[in-house]
């Protein structure tokens, strides 16, 4: 069985005190966020993003003309390390810093347009509106706070709670995670805990002000199988219970297939593929045909493994959507 065969079985069906706890917090949000699974709109619309930085030699594209609606849904994008696959999740939220530069048609959640907000504006979105799950957790939590204190941090910024309620609701996330002992969590340090809680941590803090969007950047790729299987369990049920989107980046295609709806393939900053997430086995491009044969098969025995072999012509091809 593959690594995306196990996270689809341990993505689509919740058990025992697991699924009860994430179910409680999840009840609890939607009774006071009715409207969240109102809507059939799709929660975000990226047009023509394009992200450039300057080098001696001229202008670097590092994301060019990417394009794609996401509803209530798990879209995947994956590609090769530097295929433009992190800056895309990145330049949504205006991550890029200069001398990166950020263009696009339109960047909206909800029909707001992302490029025209003030920087204060855009610190009220990341969080309460769009959340990301970094790649690297060594980096995404603060050392010298506790664990407890991060997550209250990020209710209290994105909510009008008292101290009382941002500690209830904090706790109420690390069990909806399944921690089982969230009380010494909470007071924990992030060297104290390991990578596979700290992850379920990292889940906790971004779903805490109940936003709309998760994009989530290679949030198993540091994780043995098992534990992956179990992050992407409380993830897909997270998700599917509060009515977000995702928007999950992998290099793993096996993974992606399994886990997620539809699938976004990206190669030199642009998408050059796109298809439902089920049939990527079935995808015609050679791109994405390459990636798909460089894989090991045990079904299927081979003395060596295909190389992807890469035409220029794939820069400049149009997409065709599922």
């Amino acid at each position: 069985m593959n690594q995306g065969s196990q996270g689809n079985q341990g993505g689509r069906r919740s058990q025992g005190k697991e699924g009860s706890q994430g179910s409680e917090f999840a009840e609890k949000t939607l009774h006071s966020h009715p409207a969240v699974v109102a809507s059939d709109k799709p929660l975000l619309d990226i047009s023509n993003l394009r992200v450039q930085f300057p080098t001696r030699s001229g202008v670097f594209d590092a994301v060019r003309g990417v394009s794609f609606t996401l509803g209530r849904e798990r879209l995947g994008i994956v590609g090769e390390s530097g295929s433009g696959k992190s800056l895309t999740g990145r330049s949504i939220l205006r991550l890029i810093r200069p001398p990166g530069v950020v263009t696009a048609d339109a960047i909206k959640p909800n029909g707001e347009n992302l490029l025209a907000c003030t920087e204060k504006r855009m610190r009220d979105v990341r969080g309460r509106h769009i959340s990301m799950i970094m790649q690297d957790l060594r980096f995404s939590l603060n050392p010298v706070m506790r664990v407890g204190e991060q997550i209250m941090e990020a209710c209290a910024v994105h909510g009008r709670y008292r101290r009382k309620e941002t500690r209830r609701r904090a706790l109420e996330m690390l069990e909806a995670v399944s921690i089982r002992d969230p009380e010494r969590v909470f007071r924990a340090y992030p060297h104290e805990v390991s990578g596979g809680m700290g992850q379920r941590i990292m889940i906790a803090m971004m779903l805490v002000p109940n936003p709309d969007v998760l994009i989530a950047d290679e949030p198993t790729s540091a994780l043995d199988v098992t534990v992956q299987t179990q992050v992407l369990s409380i993830m897909d049920r997270l998700v599917s219970e509060l009515g977000m989107g995702l928007i999950f980046i992998s290099h793993d295609l096996n993974l992606v297939s399994a886990f997620c709806d539809r699938v976004l393939i990206m190669y030199a900053g642009r998408v050059v593929e796109s298809c439902r997430a089920d049939s990527l086995h079935e995808a015609t491009h050679p791109y994405t045909r390459g990636l798909l044969e460089s894989l090991p098969q045990l079904n299927q025995p081979r003395s060596r493994l295909a190389v992807l072999t890469r035409d220029p012509a794939w820069l400049d091809e149009p997409v065709d959507s599922p």
